[in-house]
């Protein structure tokens, strides 16, 4: 009897510390220690809205009015310092003539710093919210950035910030030789289960880099975070990281229709109030195709049958009819195999609409390089089976797995 008092006594302990779990941010340690790894050294920050610390104040405001810290540069990544630009579209250099500052687009004219732009700089940092998911293109930005401190002699610091996907999570498969792209930059799974940290002392020690370059790489751990956590597990408070994700929910949804998406044939949400929610589109019966998804009973995850008006874009003022996604357990669901299992049924309820079919040759490219390879594509394509792609999204787990946890910094 005292055995199982104790045993429930400990269990009730572990919910209550999980429950009050205070996570410092790699900025909040870099702050508590007076920015005291960048003294006197003249600083280039990447980072967007999202590099913020727990007080929501930005990492460059701190680093502005940081005493032992010149910082001469920021530069962002895809949808720029603001977070207001829309995905793919180009953004703008600008100069801050209050504070003398520069801020450089990472994303469009160019996608890493250049030379003349790390002339006058002694170290990169980098803090940038992502949401571990490989086509997010921050990651992207990430790695060439760390190339261009390599190139120059720079030292590269990397601010950490949790995975809202969490550090156990792996899923997809690994990108393949002439599928690298922006939106595949890395040879890693579609989630990859580590934080921008981790991942970074990955691409630098395994040879990911351009040509195997290695940069003088440092990372700011955080402190409280552990692997199981997703975001709402900690303390933080989320800040949109582009437009279409602005929950820290939103990368679980992402990851479940964001490679249908590419298409462009069905709607998954965007120009609507569920970006990456829904399956929808004008031809489908939307009770139908929900009876039939649940009838799946695919864990941690139900469907509703939904019909909305999208608020812009190819659809507007069309009746979209379908079903929104629902998870229901964020640990036990399979993200990436949603999507397919939508096209599977859609298949079923409605032959003459082949998904690939509808699509254009743009968009195939498209899917095919967020996937990080064609042949998810085309053996699917074949039957409309999710069983035919099943093997191949999961061929790369264990060893990804194996490799990857030499670089865990977090239990």
């Amino acid at each position: 009897m005292i055995k199982k008092i104790l045993i429930l006594f400990i269990i009730l302990l572990n919910i209550v510390v999980a429950q009050n779990q205070r996570v410092l941010q790699g900025i909040d340690v870099l702050e508590r220690d007076d920015f005291s790894i960048l003294e006197n050294k003249r600083i280039a920050l990447i980072t967007n809205q999202t590099g913020v610390n727990k007080k929501l104040i930005s990492t460059v405001d701190l680093l502005s009015k940081a005493k032992n810290v010149e910082l001469v540069a920021v530069f962002s990544p895809e949808h720029g310092f603001r977070g207001i630009g829309k995905a793919g579209e180009t953004i703008n250099d600008f100069f801050d003539s209050t504070t003398g500052i520069k801020y450089y687009s990472l994303y469009g004219k160019r996608n890493k710093p250049t030379p003349e732009m790390l002339n006058n700089i002694d170290a990169l940092v980098y803090d940038v919210q992502d949401i571990g998911c490989r086509s997010y293109t921050y990651i992207s930005t990430l790695g060439l950035a760390m190339e261009s401190a390599a190139e120059n002699n720079k030292e590269f610091i990397v601010l950490d910030r949790p995975n809202p996907l969490g550090g156990i999570r792996i899923e997809g498969n690994i990108v393949e030789d002439g599928f690298t792209s922006f939106v595949s930059q890395y040879k890693i799974p579609y989630v990859y289960g580590l934080t921008c940290g981790e991942l970074a002392k990955m691409l630098n020690e395994e040879g990911m880099l351009t040509n195997k370059v290695k940069c003088k790489l440092n990372v700011v751990k955080m402190v409280g975070w552990k692997r199981w956590m997703h975001y709402d597990d900690t303390d933080l408070i989320w800040v949109p990281t582009s437009a279409n994700v602005p929950y820290s929910l939103t990368p679980f949804y992402l990851v479940s229709t964001g490679v249908l998406g590419e298409l462009v044939t069905i709607s998954i949400g965007i120009s609507y109030t569920l970006p990456f929610q829904t399956f929808a589109a004008e031809w489908i019966n939307a009770d139908t195709l929900s009876a039939y998804l649940n009838a799946l009973n695919l864990r941690g995850v139900k469907f509703r049958p939904i019909s909305y008006k999208t608020n812009y874009g190819i659809w507007l003022d069309k009746i979209l009819n379908g079903v929104q996604v629902h998870i229901t357990d964020f640990y036990k669901v399979n993200l990436l195999d949603l999507q397919f299992y939508f096209m599977e049924i859609h298949n079923k309820l409605y032959p003459t609409k082949k998904i690939f079919d509808l699509a254009d040759s743009t968009r195939l490219k498209m899917f095919d390089k967020v996937m990080g390879t064609d042949k998810i594509r085309l053996n699917f394509s074949k039957r409309y089976k999710f069983d035919d792609i099943k093997s191949y999204l999961r061929k790369d787990i264990k060893s990804f797995r194996a490799l990857s946890k030499k670089y865990y910094l977090y239990d």
